[in-house]
């Protein structure tokens, strides 16, 4: 007879994360199509809409799950940011290997293209200014290799984690009755 171990968070976390991650890979692919089908950027700003709500659903779950239906503000906050960190870390593989081998500067160009292609004839002088600032701001980016795209896009996915991770451990919290 063996004895099963308690999972523990960090375990958890992984598998979670893994799933996030895996949802983001797939939302991603919806970005650069979405240029030309506008209902896939529509599909792709909405899953990112639901992912504040995923999150929660797995803190959620993990709180059920493996915690007997408590947890606390600082567990379920270590759980969410581990969850978060791993997704971010699964999501920049696929960056990487997209940017590399498949983007060839497609997405950065094209928005770029469709800020140069706006009649700016109605926009005031400080809108004009900022349409100006994007488009410096893109061909900086449009400078960035492979790596630094996804290292850039890990950090920034890791920080808005990080950011979701307060709420979302303020919503799971439970103590225990």
């Amino acid at each position: 007879m063996t004895t099963r171990r308690p999972t523990t968070l960090q375990e958890q976390a992984m598998y979670f994360g893994t799933c996030m991650g895996l949802f983001w890979i797939f939302k991603f692919i919806f970005l650069p199509t979405g240029f030309t089908v506008p209902l896939l950027q529509l599909l792709f700003i909405l899953m990112t809409l639901f992912v504040p709500v995923l999150g929660y659903i797995y803190a959620r779950r993990y709180r059920n799950t493996c915690c007997g239906g408590s947890i606390s503000f600082l567990k379920a906050f270590a759980f969410t940011v581990f969850m978060y960190m791993f997704a971010s870390l699964l999501t920049a593989v696929a960056h990487y290997v997209y940017f590399r081998f498949i983007d060839n500067g497609y997405l950065v160009n094209t928005y770029i293209s469709t800020l140069e292609s706006m009649d700016t004839s109605a926009l005031t002088e400080e809108m004009k200014e900022s349409v100006r600032q994007l488009t410096d701001a893109l061909g900086v980016i449009s400078s960035l290799s492979p790596l630094e795209m996804a290292l850039q896009l890990l950090s920034q996915n890791f920080f808005y984690g990080v950011l979701l991770a307060l709420p979302t451990a303020l919503l799971t919290m439970k103590r225990k009755k």
